[in-house]
């Protein structure tokens, strides 16, 4: 075989590679993945790598650095691939900076949390907000409330559970303990008992369907085949509320979703009793914005709150939501544009769209 013959298959080899694209992309996501060998200069590379871009036929892939290493490549002087990568290292100050809040008794400022990671107060928000997802002081809101959640839960007394958590004031916790718990504290350590939520549930061509009603709103809608399965979900989340079965007039609510699910066209305006972490309220909101008859990938949504690396999170989130259609998670979608997993059954996401698509 022809040298140039040889090199146009082997750089044929290369391009139809899909690690190839990555390369040609500079995508952080993919380090670590791989790693990419040049023979005319013999480094091997990160695909993230700035380094002039190598023509196709002296470009080898490696699973490993040690495996590019052993081919006798030695590390680009640029990437450092044979280092920690920048993603990695950005996820081990955000790993310690997690630790120093959920071990301190008060919250840490950002400056406080900044100094030992050696970045700037304002670099070093930036990086957090992208490795988790949210800030630190959401984060710390975040952890604080679980505190608080996990002693009602074991039976502190409310005030102890609040300074427990962290609260320098009980005034601070309870001006946002409606949204963390959904309830009063007391209500949420005594199990719910306190409150009521309302529920019926009724039939749609997707199979049984339940809708529940706090004082605040709609609090979920769930799908399902089983409707005894359907009251026992419910009956979990709150074991000690006073669940009461919908009346005649709550029955027209039912009746107002189940035609929501049916004909996405005519809309569906109620208020909704919506309860999740900083992080999950951002995906939530952000799903309620794709208009209906369209989707968008889980890494979409991440790029627009603001956190792209996220994806998994948002995808977490996603399986999270127990409002059915009200937030609607079955609008997003696989990068390549297949359905995905769906708290309810990949077939109702499909019936879902399809009847959105039609509308």
């Amino acid at each position: 075989m022809k040298t140039s013959d040889k090199q146009t298959v082997l750089a044929a080899t290369t391009v139809t590679d899909p690690r190839w694209a990555a390369v040609q992309a500079r995508d952080t996501r993919a380090d670590g993945s791989f790693f990419y060998s040049v023979k005319t200069t013999g480094v091997y590379c990160r695909p993230s790598c700035v380094a002039r871009p190598a023509r196709p036929e002296n470009v080898a892939f490696h699973a490993t650095a040690a495996e590019a290493e052993r081919a006798g490549f030695r590390p680009c002087k640029r990437c450092k691939p044979d280092q920690p990568s920048l993603a990695e290292q950005h996820a081990a100050l955000v790993t310690t900076a997690c630790r120093a809040i959920a071990q301190a008794e008060t919250t840490p400022t950002l400056e406080q949390l900044a100094r030992p990671t050696g970045l700037s107060p304002f670099h070093f928000h930036r990086v957090f907000k992208a490795v988790t997802g949210v800030t630190p002081k959401q984060y710390a809101t975040a952890h604080r409330s679980r505190r608080v959640r996990n002693e009602l839960e074991r039976g502190a007394s409310v005030t102890a559970a609040i300074f427990d958590a962290g609260y320098n004031a009980s005034s601070r916790f309870y001006e946002t303990a409606n949204q963390v718990l959904g309830m009063t504290p007391s209500s949420y350590r005594a199990g719910g008992a306190d409150s009521e939520i309302r529920f019926a549930i009724g039939e749609c061509s997707l199979g049984a369907i339940l809708v529940a009603q706090s004082e605040r709103g709609v609090c979920a809608i769930l799908l399902g085949d089983d409707p005894d399965a359907l009251a026992r979900e419910l009956q979990d989340r709150f074991p000690k509320a006073r669940l009461i079965g919908g009346d005649r007039d709550y029955e027209q609510l039912v009746a107002q979703v189940v035609g929501f699910v049916e004909a996405p066209a005519i809309g569906l305006d109620l208020p909704l009793d919506v309860r999740g972490t900083a992080f999950q309220q951002r995906v939530w909101q952000a799903l309620r914005e794709i208009p209906a008859g369209s989707t968008a990938s889980y890494s979409e949504i991440a790029r627009r709150i603001g956190s792209p690396t996220a994806t998994r999170a948002v995808a977490q989130a996603c399986a999270s939501n127990l409002l059915a259609v009200a937030i609607p998670c079955h609008r997003v979608v696989r990068n390549d544009g297949d359905l995905s997993g769906y708290r309810w059954g990949v077939q109702r996401k499909r019936a879902l769209l399809d009847r959105e698509a039609q509308a």
